[in-house]
């Protein structure tokens, strides 16, 4: 195994990649809140956890990798009411209706960006008596207390021997001056304090059964019962979005040492945010774009529709834990980049070789790896990588050689790294069906008109009502006959 290095949010620093038990590694990362549509930053968040998998797995590491589905308990502000309660009573409907509308939509979309699934993925109703024993045993160590059927974490308690805000680099005397009032502090003793369990109001609809009464749990907890359930009391990499640093990986690291007596987590990695043409990417500004309309471009700053693997493509020509602004410029730029790089692929299969190299092949597997064991820089490898796109033009042109066992690898590491690392698929393959597609309906069309010809209406009529079922819509015109596909 190469030497990995990775940044680590915690310690503010690159270090080598050491897992706590190699060749095993544990990887947790927040997955959603599934109350809506998953939004263009999580799927950047999951790309780059899924190439962080992806290499991990190249490596030669064993790794569980889990992710979990909040459907409970991420609360708005201090209010006792949480984004899935809310949304199933915006719309009449079961909280777990709304759970599994976008539970389903979530994972069309990580397939449609070709992400492998995780080891593991569990959700927070389905681990609630975990989460009501971790808060036993946070009561028992003097850091949680309960106040009106609720239990809250004790910040001041945890900080007097610990570091609250060790992560996210800020102090809590700084963090008290900046909390605003919020409904439900009376029952705090701190205004940093935060909801292990909240009580449950008689019209709330989700709510079990606890020590304390009816309730539900507090957000942060469900990710520190499931991480150390399934990857261990401490574990090697725990990943989010940059905006989960505080409050919420900054209270999963308080209640685990409360709980658990353990530091959670050796590696904290965390993904940068997304703009767009310079801009905040915000919903309330009308550049919130969800990935359904940057697949489909049915939104008005979009001057096209872009396919998944251009901008997965996209997402990975910058480093994960770098600004990523969105553009048309920017995407088109990108689509272009990748049908370059997947026409080379193709190209390599045909490649004439010599008896001898004019290109050096280990040198550049050797960077593509060099630039990957340093955090993971895919911009760095891809950059590389069209090192071989232009090797590949000019072997073609006869411009420079290549033998027949370099090509052999050039071919292997290319296909490895291309589409197992990077997880690029080529989409070229479904634009060969759709031009068999084109030249069967010209073909069908053809007898249709032919049928006409010969006025035989009956079998020109039943030719195109069969392939409206097939979902083909036929127009005859003064330029002759065109099809669409509905």
């Amino acid at each position: 195994m190469s030497k990995l290095k990775v940044y680590n949010t915690l310690k503010r620093e690159v270090e080598e990649f050491q897992p706590i038990d190699p060749p095993f590694v544990g990887l947790y990362v927040c997955g959603p809140t599934v109350y809506s549509e998953v939004h263009i930053g999580n799927v950047r968040t999951f790309v780059s956890f899924d190439l962080i998998y992806r290499y991990l797995l190249h490596q030669g590491y064993k790794v569980r990798y889990v992710r979990n589905i909040t459907d409970v308990g991420h609360l708005l502000d201090d209010s006792d009411e949480d984004k899935i309660s809310k949304k199933a009573r915006l719309e009449n409907i079961e909280p777990m209706e709304v759970v599994q509308r976008y539970t389903l939509d979530f994972h069309k979309v990580m397939d449609a960006f070709n992400a492998l699934p995780p080891s593991i993925e569990p959700t927070a109703t389905g681990h609630l008596i975990e989460q009501i024993e971790l808060i036993e045993s946070i009561i028992d160590t003097g850091f949680a207390y309960e106040a009106n059927g609720s239990v809250y974490f004790d910040v001041e308690a945890y900080n007097r021997d610990n570091d609250y805000g060790k992560l996210s680099g800020r102090n809590t005397d700084d963090l008290i001056s900046n909390t605003r009032d919020l409904d439900g502090q009376s029952d705090k003793r701190s205004p940093l304090d935060f909801a292990l369990w909240k009580k449950a109001e008689p019209e709330h609809i989700m709510k079990w059964n606890s020590p304390w009464g009816l309730g539900f749990p507090g957000w942060h907890l469900e990710c520190s019962v499931m991480s150390t359930k399934y990857l261990g009391p401490t574990f090697d990499i725990h990943g989010g979005g940059m905006d989960l640093k505080f409050p919420h990986h900054e209270c999963e690291i308080a209640q685990a040492k409360a709980g658990y007596g353990k530091d959670p987590v050796k590696y904290w990695l965390h993904t940068n945010m997304l703009t767009f043409e310079g801009g905040k990417m915000s919903k309330s500004e009308g550049t919130g774009i969800t990935p359904r309309e940057l697949m489909t471009g049915e939104h008005p700053l979009l001057t096209q529709a872009y396919d998944p693997m251009t901008i997965r493509f996209f997402m990975l020509q910058a480093h994960y834990r770098s600004t990523l602004d969105f553009s048309n410029e920017a995407l088109q730029a990108a689509e272009k980049g990748n049908k370059r790089l997947m026409q080379a692929m193709a190209d390599l299969n045909d490649l004439p070789t010599s008896d001898s190299s004019s290109v050096d092949v280990a040198d550049l597997r050797s960077r593509i790896v060099q630039a990957m064991d340093d955090d993971f820089n895919s911009p760095i490898a891809i950059a590389h990588m069209f090192e071989m796109v232009k090797w590949v033009n000019l072997i073609k042109d006869g411009k420079e050689t290549i033998t027949a066992a370099d090509l052999k690898e050039l071919q292997e590491f290319s296909s490895m790294f291309v589409h197992d690392v990077l997880g690029l698929k080529d989409e070229r393959s479904a634009s060969l069906d759709n031009n068999k597609v084109d030249g069967l309906m010209q073909m069908v069309l053809e007898i249709r008109n032919e049928a006409k010809t010969n006025r035989d209406f009956s079998t020109a009529d039943s030719i195109r009502d069969k392939l409206a079922q097939l979902g083909f819509e036929i127009k005859d015109g003064k330029e002759g006959t065109t099809y669409t596909i509905k």
